[in-house]
């Protein structure tokens, strides 16, 4: 029986509901959920997921095989909040990578990718919906054929991409609509909307899409 676990941020641990029920009856697969790596040790394959600290290098080499997702094209968009940058970079299409965990940041060998395509109306949740599902596809595709993979390095020059704070959901009111769209779209009414400053008020936009 292959042990697995999953590793969530519980500061950032959105993709937790997106986990689907099959993977917990998944062929010879038992699996674990925390948002504690403390609690993991010891497992053939852990799987960390937005998580947004470094976690201590005991943890790596006490678990046999520790992998994460990033949805960039690796070495380029190494860092935070990859798909937010790259749509507002004006991508439709997404490569999403599954690595090997090392300490340092998104910089371990690749070892499975596939691709997230945007038609360009998505919204927060919608977008989140997109990722998470291309996210799980990954990690079925690597439980199906483990205990055989394939490992290839990082080739080329790293770019990275900063932390992404509550200012940056700040539109520009100089700008279009259509010029602030992108911008708009990755809003989160909840938590982090949209927002302007005119005439020293500051107001804040909600965004959803009409039946």
């Amino acid at each position: 029986m292959t042990k697995v676990a999953f590793l969530f941020d519980k500061k950032n641990d959105w993709l937790k509901s997106f986990v689907p029920s099959n993977l917990y009856s998944f062929k010879g697969v038992t699996i674990k959920v925390s948002c504690n790596y403390m609690e993991i040790l010891s497992y053939d394959i852990v799987f960390v997921l937005g998580y947004t600290k470094i976690l201590p290098n005991e943890f790596i080499t006490g678990n046999k095989l520790v992998l994460l997702v990033h949805e960039s094209d690796l070495p380029e968009g190494r860092g935070f909040a990859p798909v937010q940058w790259q749509i507002l970079e004006g991508k439709s299409k997404i490569v999403v990578s599954l690595i090997e965990m090392t300490q340092e940041v998104d910089a371990g060998c690749i070892v499975e990718q596939t691709m997230i395509e945007f038609d360009g109306t998505e919204l927060f949740q919608e977008i989140r919906t997109l990722q998470a599902e291309a996210t799980f596809a990954l990690i079925k595709k690597f439980l199906t054929s483990y205990p055989v993979f394939s490992r290839r390095l990082q080739r080329g020059e790293p770019t990275y991409y900063p932390k992404r704070t509550l200012s940056d959901s700040e539109i520009n009111v100089d700008l279009s609509i259509r010029e602030n769209f992108q911008k708009l779209r990755l809003g989160n009414n909840d938590e982090w909307p949209s927002f302007f400053y005119l005439n020293g008020v500051k107001y804040i936009l909600k965004i959803f899409k009409a039946d």
